[in-house]
């Protein structure tokens, strides 16, 4: 397997966002396509991270972010 993460440009960055799953909002720190697989078969997922306001970051599929007005 070659690298396990890359970051992903994303018009949201370092924007307030929301997390529609959970609801918690937070500032979107990056966008990482990462190999989540644990086997030889690669599984890729772009996953967002997001510093909310305790300051600790939480990750988030990037379809379920929007911002936060």
């Amino acid at each position: 397997m070659g690298e396990q993460y890359q970051y992903v440009p994303h018009r949201l960055l370092r924007r307030r966002v929301r997390d529609i799953a959970s609801g918690v909002e937070g500032e979107l720190m990056a966008v990482i396509n990462e190999n989540v697989s644990g086997t030889h078969v690669e599984r890729w997922v772009e996953l967002a991270y997001v510093r909310g306001a305790s300051g600790r970051e939480f990750t988030t599929s990037v379809g379920n972010i929007e911002p936060a007005d």
